[in-house]
């Protein structure tokens, strides 16, 4: 059966409500404006919603809010969890226009979060709304998370939504991030998977000294340079489907006393890993690396401190090809837009990991086209966004309509 979604899933539906959340600030721990926002856009058409509130008192002391809601179906059949995050990092320096006024400029429309991922939350919003209006009989059910803290340290508001079960139940997860922006790849691009990533800090310990004797002390930031070195030389696993991991230092500390000799220095590094990788592996690996370069400092390592064990780091997870929401899901991208989706691995962490390796149900990553994500002049095409408001659309259909 052939739906009229054209009246749910226009170009300028796209451009006003993808608008309306651009202008919406929403940085990680402040998510709230633009939670009341997309909550009063699903009650206002009669799409199921509540708050789903938490708190991580741990690490954070964080009080946070995500919009949950489902649509059932009259009969028996598959749950489908589509998951998105309306918050966005900080911003940046370097913007050549305002980040927070969606500005237009032939197929771009650019902003913070605009792709990443402000354009996927649009692509749900308008698909449910479609489906809700064109789909009155249907079997299983429809579950949509818009979560919030998806950009800051731990992913709180999906491993709140894991923690108390609300998303245990799921045949099937599709979280629309910028696939194709992530992987490399043209539109439209479905990720079967996703790297993992570990977060770590090494901390070393010399012996102070006068700086002009430099030689009766262990300076600790020159034993830290060799580390880093020779962690960076480590060889890496390579994975079949999701390619090699990466060693990023992303912080680094030290010093001493004035004219001394540095006895503490410390750096962070963010491991991205395969399945090879476990964290026992990332353990070894710099503790072979302090091996070998031969310093005289002690060296102590700790990943990050984290609200509980499930959410130290992100396990790497892949979706077996022959699944069969695969088939489904690659049959609808080709009917919706008419081409063939490129089948591809997300190069980073996100949300998708925590479905797909503490769930361990098959989550794909589809969402639409742009650049500059977590940089100056982020935008998103905005034809990829209602293409991946359609495909949304036609997966849905052809998965529960009846």
């Amino acid at each position: 059966m052939r739906y009229d979604k054209a009246r749910y899933i226009n170009e300028n539906m796209v451009e006003l409500l993808l608008a309306e959340l651009v202008e919406i600030p929403s940085p990680y721990f402040l998510e709230k404006d633009i939670m009341d926002f997309i909550y009063g856009w699903l009650t206002e058409r009669d799409l199921p919603a509540q708050y789903h509130h938490y708190y991580e008192g741990k690490v954070t002391k964080y009080n946070g809010i995500n919009i949950v809601g489902t649509l059932k179906g009259g009969s028996s059949g598959p749950t489908v969890l589509l998951n998105g995050h309306a918050d966005t990092v900080n911003q940046c320096e370097g913007w050549s226009r305002d980040p927070l006024r969606a500005s237009i400029e032939d197929n771009r429309l650019y902003g913070l979060g605009a792709l990443d991922m402000k354009s996927g939350v649009t692509a749900i919003l308008l698909a449910l709304n479609a489906f809700k209006q064109l789909v009155p009989r249907f079997k299983g059910q429809i579950q949509y998370t818009i979560v919030s803290d998806e950009e800051g340290p731990y992913g709180l508001g999906t491993d709140a939504l894991i923690l108390d079960g609300t998303i245990g139940k799921a045949d099937i997860a599709v979280v629309t991030e910028p696939s194709s922006a992530f992987s490399g790849r043209t539109f439209p691009c479905l990720c079967l998977g996703a790297r993992g990533g570990w977060n770590y800090t090494v901390t070393l310990t010399g012996k102070a000294s006068h700086a002009a004797n430099p030689e009766l002390g262990i300076n600790a930031i020159s034993d830290a340079a060799r580390v880093l070195l020779e962690l960076e030389k480590s060889k890496m696993c390579h994975d079949e489907k999701l390619g090699r991991g990466d060693i990023s230092v992303i912080g680094i500390a030290g010093g001493g006393a004035a004219c001394s000799v540095a006895d503490r220095a410390s750096f962070t590094v963010f491991r991205h890993s395969v399945r090879e990788e476990s964290r026992d592996y990332i353990e070894q690996e710099l503790h072979q690396a302090v091996i070998r370069a031969k310093i005289q400092s002690t060296a102590v390592f700790s990943f990050r401190d984290a609200p509980h064990s499930a959410c130290v780091g992100f396990d790497p997870y892949i979706v077996d090809e022959g699944n069969p929401y695969v088939d489904v899901f690659k049959a609808s991208v080709q009917e919706a837009i008419g081409c063939k989706a490129e089948t591809g691995y997300f190069s980073s962490i996100g949300d998708f990991n925590y479905i797909g390796s503490r769930l361990k149900i098959p989550t794909l990553v589809f969402g639409p086209h742009g650049a500059n994500y977590h940089m100056p002049d982020e935008y998103v095409e905005l034809d990829s966004v209602k293409k991946t408001a359609d495909v949304l659309f036609t997966f849905l259909v052809k998965l529960l309509a009846e």
